[in-house]
């Protein structure tokens, strides 16, 4: 199977992946770019070697045939029993091919083996086609709105209007 944990060794092909399609003119190829709402990079190493390490955190990948990463997931249980998925990467020339929903599939598998009931993640409100994706795979708006945080470490809004990030849910029973 081409999805399994990622481990510290993998940190800096992770940060390429994540960072060729989030930002930049790399990330344009794909759908789901961010580049034209923030500037920087969207993680660095030190961050994913920590979220690497972290006892609460998996990033599962999902290498090719020639054993390169091209996609990951980033998962987070919380104390409330609640799975958190976030960076769900594909590089963006093999974005639409069915990798994310593949990766979406194994974080509904971890989270009924944790004992988790819910799945959350947080989406740029302005992000409308993205959100349709992930509301077409079962997830719902809360309703709930956040301020988007920490700008070192997601990158640098390209606007001075205020982004707004957006709670999605997902029950699994």
């Amino acid at each position: 199977m081409p999805i399994t944990q990622a481990t510290y060794s993998d940190a800096a092909e992770l940060v390429a992946l994540v960072n060729s399609a989030y930002r930049g003119e790399s990330s344009q190829q794909g759908w789901t770019s961010e580049s034209h709402l923030l500037d920087g990079v969207r993680i660095d190493e030190p961050t994913m070697s920590e979220y690497l390490q972290a006892r609460d955190t998996t990033i599962l990948k999902y290498v090719n045939d020639e054993g390169r990463i091209i996609a990951c997931i980033y998962l987070q249980v919380f104390s409330n029993k609640k799975l958190y998925l976030g960076m769900l990467t594909v590089s963006p020339k093999l974005q639409a091919g069915g990798i994310g929903r593949q990766l979406l599939h194994e974080a509904d598998a971890l989270a009924i083996e944790l004992g988790c009931k819910t799945i959350f993640m947080t989406v740029i409100s302005t992000r409308l086609e993205l959100i349709g994706w992930y509301k077409r795979r079962g997830y719902v708006d809360t309703g709930k709105r956040e301020p988007f945080h920490d700008t070192k470490r997601f990158g640098i809004p390209r606007t001075e209007e205020p982004i707004e990030l957006m709670v999605l849910e997902k029950n699994i029973a």
